[in-house]
């Protein structure tokens, strides 16, 4: 983009926003501040809320919307900035870290307000939410000003085999910042998107099995997945209430961490949560420099070996880690790796059929109430909601009868154990580890609306380490560690149940000393030349 139509996107924003916003002298730019430098320039009076929201909403508008196009943001808040001035005459010295901070919301997190919740599909448009869901009660509650919605990939990634990851049928393609032909990957690709190009602070992604590891890896950026029930999942469209969690997306472990500590803890709402008071803590009290000294770390092979740059990245990030004192235990065998596959399956299929039938049941003003409904809306339009993959996810999973059925219990009976207490605890009791190390992924695929992802399982070309902690409900925490052919590269952390303090201290150690991040240059392909002059 040049510089006059740079120039022509931020004044037809401020145009838009009225007189107020077009008066506003601009301070110097937000986008890849992390929070603390944010709270320190609010507090010193050089920027208030409402400018920083301001100069997010442009920054939107230039690379988003104009420009590279990202389709990273499905949309944005109509009530951002009055909102952002709202804050702004309460803020006291006495606050929050995340007061008058922006965060993006996938779009299948609930808001009760004018903003839609869609999970990128038109089904869901009729009409809004009817209350927050309870991460987002979390949010505002401790000043967080809710910029908008992310597109991700429409489903979660879970209508078919075949799809092209961060495509919804409302948001169209999501692009990666790095290099524009490459892929975001999925589910939660506008989240790791915005956040890598400086659309926003932080954002919130969700998981089921990868959603948060793949898009921050391919997008350059931390993510971290919860442990089930330290985040409720209320009013989250969802997949499967056995894996599903939300987690925070952001640019380093502070601001990831800080963003934990305000969305974890008990939700009356969602059961699974019970626990959640007793674990949820301020995990910025875990920000050790060197907090790998001392650390014994378990390498698991059986997760490497699938692309050469993550091996490289994988090397480097090991000797770093050896020379700041950390333990590595080089191999550690995952027990039962191979043999989780098939339950997993099972157990989101019928969990899928029983939860988005709870969900939409949750849901006033919206034509589909069931599956069947969804199958049929999509049948009907399938011009705007299946152009280049179908729905078979969808159909499988209606066929399934109730959660009683013994083909489910059995299942889920042996995926838990055998990701959990025979998984990742034996391994890690075994060598007495403080955590498990692997590639998070290859670089970023070339995006493929014809034949989907290049991550279907038993590709050799792009590995990834997210399954084990997902269907064990563990934590795990992805982090830069390097790049190949301008793409980012990143490495995996997971661990027991409710280690989060100990994955967060660690990943802050190396990311503290790896200093691996660096800003996307929106190249139109590897070895290209960048589509835009905004960095």
């Amino acid at each position: 983009m040049n510089r006059s139509a740079v120039h022509l996107a931020a004044l037809v924003t401020a145009l838009l926003a009225g007189p107020a916003l077009a008066a506003e002298a601009a301070p110097p730019s937000v986008a890849y501040a992390s929070i603390d430098q944010l709270q320190q320039r609010m507090d010193a009076g050089t920027l208030d809320s409402r400018q920083l929201t301001r100069q997010l909403l442009e920054r939107i508008q230039q690379v988003d919307r104009s420009g590279p196009t990202l389709r990273a943001v499905i949309e944005t808040n109509p009530d951002a900035l009055a909102l952002a001035g709202a804050l702004d005459a309460k803020r006291t010295k006495t606050r929050g870290p995340l007061y008058g901070i922006p965060v993006l919301l996938k779009d299948n997190i609930d808001t009760g307000d004018r903003m839609l919740t869609t999970a990128g599909s038109l089904a869901l448009a009729d009409a809004p939410a009817p209350r927050d869901a309870g991460l987002v009660e979390r949010l505002r509650k401790a000043g967080a000003l809710i910029l908008g919605k992310t597109n991700l990939s429409e489903w979660a990634n879970f209508r078919s085999n075949h799809a092209s990851s961060g495509w919804s049928g409302r948001g169209g393609q999501t692009k990666n910042p790095y290099v524009l032909d490459r892929n975001p990957c999925g589910s939660s690709a506008g989240s790791g998107a915005a956040v890598a190009a400086g659309l926003t602070t932080v954002a919130i992604g969700s998981e089921t099995d990868g959603s948060i590891i793949c898009p921050a890896a391919m997008n350059g950026i931390v993510g971290i997945k919860p442990t089930l029930g330290l985040v409720s999942r209320a009013g989250i469209v969802p997949i499967s209430h056995s894996q599903d969690t939300a987690g925070p997306m952001a640019r380093n472990v502070a601001d990831a961490a800080a963003l934990l500590s305000v969305i974890a803890g008990s939700d009356p709402r969602d059961p699974a949560t019970a626990e959640a008071d007793r674990h949820a803590t301020d995990y910025t009290k875990f920000l050790d420099p060197n907090g790998l000294k001392g650390k014994r770390i378990g390498v698991v092979r059986q997760l490497a070996g699938a692309e050469p740059n993550a091996d490289r990245v994988l090397e480097q990030s090991i000797a770093l880690m050896k020379a700041q004192g950390a333990i590595i235990v080089d191999p550690v065998v995952l027990p039962h790796l191979a043999e989780l596959g098939k339950p997993e399956i099972t157990v989101l299929l019928y969990d899928f059929k029983h939860d988005i039938n709870a969900y939409l049941a949750s849901r006033t003003g919206l034509k589909v109430k069931t599956l069947a409904d969804l199958i049929a809306f999509n049948q009907a339009h399938a011009g705007e909601e299946m152009p280049w993959f179908g729905q078979e996810l969808f159909e499988q999973a209606e066929k399934k009868g109730p959660l009683s059925d013994k083909a489910y219990t059995n299942a889920l009976a042996q995926a838990k154990r055998l990701s959990g207490p025979q998984g990742i605890d034996a391994a890690l009791k075994a060598q007495h580890l403080d955590a498990l190390l692997a590639p998070s992924w290859g670089p970023a695929f070339m995006t493929d609306p014809v034949l989907g992802d290049h991550i279907v399982s038993g590709d050799p070309t792009v590995g990834g380490a997210s399954q084990p902690a997902a269907v064990a409900g563990y934590p795990s925490i992805t982090v830069p560690a390097g790049f190949a052919y301008g793409l980012p590269v990143g490495i995996v952390l997971f661990g027991a149940k409710w280690s989060e303090p100990t994955l967060i201290s660690i990943a802050y150690g190396f990311e503290q000393h790896a200093k691996a991040w660096q800003p996307p240059q929106f190249l139109d392909t590897v070895g290209g030349k960048p589509v835009t002059t905004i960095h």
